[in-house]
């Protein structure tokens, strides 16, 4: 069972760390994930610990020295309000403490050309003095928390930092009475760490823009049908109260508002906010319809086949915000040096102090150099790094037709150097077609159709919709079945009525007249029959009163290739991959279709068992194995692979299996897909370098006196907003 938070007064990597610990101790957690970019916790609590769990979450929360409170479940429920009323009042906060701070800084620059043109101390502290204790309590009220509870976090860092210059400001004008104050650095500091907090709130904000898209398409309200009247005789009602077996009316124009079926009416609906595909579908009665899919210049009825919060796009949402939610193993790695990063830079300060001071640089310098220490150090750069990279590459991933499991998804993916295809349904379009009949001389085309109509008449098996699809289309009617036994592996036997006489007939597979043992049939088939064709062939058997059988016609199909197939190949083959396929399917069809694509590695009549002993050959070998399907029969394979690709149109069973799953069939999205992951991580390595060089650079800056605090603060603020800048320029990637 999972329960989802949301979590204020985090700041930085370190607070990530104690949130987690802080949940992983309340009896029932198996674990906890916090996210500092989403500001979320998702707890995974054993199953029958229900009574007081939420209070206790809440609670331990708070014990820790956060806000926390139960988010709502609905994946619809939109924050914007929330996020938008926490931007406005990050915005009055950076409005008020730099017009405070304005004045001093100019003092400060100013001074360089005349040191009498410093402000009086006494205004300066007029103008510091709100600044530290009005705009920057909220670093003093965190880092009280976190004292309390033993820990230390970014808020340690910046109020240990600005009240230590604040306070030996105080100390060199009221003790010393000295002009050389430090009420500037106090005020400054304070001032861009608010505008860092002000920038990343508004880039959150952004990043977070592919989730919202997705939520604004679900239509507040729809045209609910009365029951057993016609459609004119419609009203209004909020779409999460529509059930299953609902009626509505869908006019030109608008969102539909549940997934359904079409009763009455044809229009252009355009799915491309939910699958990524560009061209808007013909959807007619009979035809299934997406909630949040717009309809076009036709009027639709709609019968509503799940609610809401069942639906397609609550699935494409609550996938979306879970993989934003949960953590690749290199945020892992992150988090573990974030917990030790804090207590190392405040040593690092308290070793700087010292030293300056023994080594006679005086009181005032030793402590500035520390305070620049500590306010350069903070790590909000590092608990930003590698969530917002991917929110990003999430939330495109979505609005590509793209969706992704799990963070840990990308990561591995962008690893992979082998991709391999089941060929049925994914690689071809799974419909077979009737492409080819051949005749006994005694025997004419349409006669044999019109009898292997009536034997398929009823039969499920899609080589049964391909013979009556066909027979359609060529307006050949079927004769009379009386009777039909299906043999079961085989193919299915009847008495067909033809002309006043019955007569029997027997349509099988290739493959199982193969392995009789009445040789003379072979031999009549071999000879009256092209044998050497890669099709999937059927044959149509006449038994004689006597008993004796007669091959009279050969039905052969194909499964036509996807027609994006060869480019989606191609596009792999362009990023150095190796492609493979592995089909259950005999070896001469799966050849046609390796050779009309260019895949050189082809394994065939492979049972579900033996798929999985091939990929794990290769990933023994130490290659990265990506597997792409879509049947029963692919679930398997698509779980032991390195990274699962499930084909949106295949079973609920592949998708449940894969990590990635493929809104709409198109297999271009395989290499999409990759290349996103290429460049998600690409921006994770990034963000953590810089992240991380910040602090390596700008620490030994910092402890020689090369780096006053009001620059440590004003690096400080740009390393967080420099990482969040970077995870959102993928877009234009």
């Amino acid at each position: 069972m999972k329960k989802h938070l949301a979590v204020s007064g985090m700041t930085c990597a370190s607070c990530v760390a104690h949130v987690e610990a802080a949940l992983a101790k309340v009896s029932g957690v198996k674990q906890a994930t916090v996210n500092l970019a989403t500001e979320s916790a998702e707890v995974v609590v054993e199953e029958g610990v229900v009574e007081g769990i939420d209070s206790q979450l809440v609670r331990a929360v708070v014990a820790a020295g956060y806000g926390a409170e139960l988010r709502q479940q609905d994946v619809f429920h939109q924050e914007d309000e929330r996020i938008q009323a926490e931007i406005d009042r990050e915005y009055r906060s950076l409005l008020i403490s730099v017009l405070l701070s304005a004045p001093l800084i100019v003092s400060m620059l100013t001074s360089f050309i005349h040191p009498q043109w410093m402000l009086p101390n006494l205004l300066a502290f007029l103008l510091a003095t709100p600044v530290q204790f009005y705009i920057g309590r909220r670093f003093l009220v965190g880092a009280w928390r976190q004292i309390i509870h033993a820990s230390a976090n970014m808020d340690v860092l910046v109020s240990l930092g600005t009240l230590a210059a604040y306070g030996l400001s105080l100390y060199q004008w009221l003790v010393v009475e000295s002009h050389e104050t430090y009420f500037e650095a106090s005020a400054v500091v304070i001032t861009l760490v608010s505008l860092g907090k002000y920038l990343e709130h508004r880039a959150r904000h952004e990043a977070s823009s592919a989730i919202r898209s997705l939520q604004s398409l679900r239509p507040d309200m729809s045209r609910l049908i009365d029951p057993g009247r016609p459609p004119r005789f419609n009203r209004l009602i909020a779409t999460e109260y529509l059930m299953p077996g609902d009626r509505i009316l869908v006019p030109a124009g608008e969102r539909i508002g549940c997934d359904g079926v079409v009763e009455e009416g044809e229009s252009e609906v355009d799915e491309s906010l939910i699958t990524g595909e560009g061209t808007p579908l013909i959807k007619q009665k009979g035809d299934k319809v997406l909630a949040g899919t717009l309809n076009g210049m036709g009027r639709l009825v709609v019968q509503v086949t799940s609610e809401i919060h069942n639906s397609t796009l609550a699935k494409i949402i609550e996938r979306v915000v879970e993989a934003q939610s949960n953590k690749p193993p290199i945020q892992r790695l992150v988090d573990r040096v974030s917990q030790v990063f804090v207590p190392v830079v405040l040593l690092i300060a308290l070793v700087t102090y010292c030293v300056g001071y023994y080594l006679g640089l005086g009181m005032d310098i030793a402590l500035i150099r520390a305070v620049s220490v500590l306010v350069i150090a903070c790590p909000c750069a590092l608990g930003l790094a590698t969530p917002v990279s991917i929110m990003v590459g999430t939330g495109m991933a979505a609005q590509r037709g793209i969706l992704i499991r799990d963070a840990s998804a990308l990561e591995e993916t962008h690893r992979i150097t082998r991709v391999v295809f089941d060929k049925t349904g994914t690689l071809t379009q799974g419909a077979p077609q009737l492409t080819q009949i051949q005749v006994a001389e005694s025997f004419l085309v349409d006669h044999a159709l019109a009898i292997a109509a009536a034997l398929q008449t009823g039969v499920t098996h899609p080589l049964a919709s391909a013979v009556l699809n066909y027979a359609a289309a060529h307006n050949i009617n079927a004769f009379n079945c009386q009777e039909s036994t299906v043999l079961v592996g085989q193919g299915v036997e009847g008495k067909i009525a033809i002309n006043d006489v019955i007569e029997r007939y027997r349509l099988v597979s290739r493959s199982s007249v193969e392995h009789q043992e009445d040789k003379a049939l072979q031999v009549f088939f071999k000879d009256n029959f092209d044998y050497s064709v890669n099709y999937t062939q059927s044959l149509l058997i006449r038994i004689k009163d006597s008993g004796e059988e007669e091959v009279v016609a050969s039905l052969g199909f194909t499964d036509p290739v996807r027609l994006e197939a060869q480019e989606a190949i191609e596009q792999l083959q362009a990023l150095h991959l190796t492609v493979a396929m592995l089909s259950g399917d005999h070896q001469r069809a799966a050849q046609e279709v390796a050779q009309q694509l260019g895949i050189k590695e082809v394994f065939a009549n492979l049972t579900p068992e033996r798929k999985l002993e091939i990929l794990k050959g290769w990933q023994q070998q130490h290659e990265v194995v990506a597997m792409v399907g879509d049947g029963i029969n692919d679930a398997p394979a698509l779980a032991q692979a390195n990274v699962g690709i499930a084909m949106g149109s295949g079973t609920d069973v592949a998708n449940s299996a894969a990590f990635i799953t493929l809104l709409r069939p198109d297999l271009r999205l395989v290499a999409e897909a990759i290349h996103l992951s290429k460049e998600t991580w690409k921006t994770i390595q990034q963000n953590l370098f810089w992240a991380f060089f910040y602090n390596v650079i700008g620490i030994p800056l910092a402890a020689t006196g090369y780096l006053s605090p009001v620059l440590a603060g004003f690096a400080m603020a740009f390393s967080s907003v420099s990482v969040v800048t970077n995870a959102l320029l993928l877009r234009r990637k």
